[in-house]
């Protein structure tokens, strides 16, 4: 039996429910080819597999990758499983034969890397086409909205919606893993990934991006406030809030996604 290391954020997930609750989020076809990030010990692995697909898996822990290569010898002899070792944030999707909307992602992720996953699958060209991912509860509310009496953006659920539609698929205990963490889990599901609104507003993903970090600069501070501490030009933005009826005090996190858009579309510093 190989350990969880704790400095790679491993919990490896031991619900059958949830593994399954995962794959049907993506609605994983058979021959489709789907990344698995962080496999441990093969949990989703073998339940991807049975499904036809096949699985790219990228693997940080070569003790893991070791017991995945006795477990799923047959698959990766028949060319059904490919394990990769390496670390998903340095490496280009790309490079894995991973082309543009023609993979899903499903997998199980270190808590502390969470947005970095997200940001770099939805941001790179060769984006997939469905995202399944088990994040912690808190980041899963936020991101899908849910249980908020008033919606509160991050930068993270900005840009989620800035690409796709996110859903709450369910939520998962901490017995679900082993260890088990100290919060509770969620799965979420992603779709309907494009860059379609970057095209239909004529806006570029650095420019949209460096709008909504900047406005994000200080929370505590207003909208206003942080753009013109970076240079923007506040009087389009006042114009602009009066007209959505919007506060002029108002901060980064009660703006919606079609509120950066324009801002980011008409702003020029």
């Amino acid at each position: 039996m190989k350990y969880a290391k704790k400095h790679l954020g491993q919990n490896f997930l031991k619900s059958k429910r949830a593994v399954d609750a995962m794959i049907d989020a993506v609605a994983v076809l058979p021959g489709e080819t789907v990344l698995e990030i962080g496999p441990g010990r093969g949990a989703l692995t073998g339940p991807i597999l049975e499904t036809g697909a096949r699985v790219v898996a990228i693997e940080k822990d070569p003790e893991m990758i070791h017991l995945l290569e006795e477990k799923f010898s047959t698959e990766i002899a028949g060319g059904q499983l490919v394990i990769i070792e390496g670390d998903v944030l340095q490496d280009s999707l790309s490079d894995h034969g991973l082309v543009h909307q023609e993979y899903s992602v499903i997998a199980n992720i270190p808590y502390y890397i969470t947005g970095a996953i997200i940001r770099m699958l939805l941001e790179s060209d060769s984006h997939p086409r469905a995202i399944s991912l088990l994040v912690q509860k808190e980041v899963a509310e936020r991101i899908t909205g849910r249980e908020t009496k008033k919606q509160k953006e991050s930068i993270l659920s900005l840009s989620v919606k800035a690409y796709g539609t996110a859903q709450y698929v369910m939520s998962v205990g901490a017995k679900s893993f082993s260890p088990p963490p100290k919060v509770d889990s969620a799965i979420i599901a992603i779709r309907d990934i494009s860059k379609e609104q970057f095209v239909q507003s004529g806006v570029s993903e650095n420019q949209f991006f460096s709008l909504v970090k900047q406005g994000f600069a200080q929370k505590r501070k207003t909208l206003l406030n942080n753009l013109k501490q970076a240079g923007y030009d506040t009087e389009p933005i006042k114009a602009f809030l009066s007209e959505q009826n919007l506060d002029s005090r108002i901060r980064a996190e009660d703006l919606q996604i079609d509120h950066w858009f324009w801002l980011a579309k008409h702003l020029g510093k």
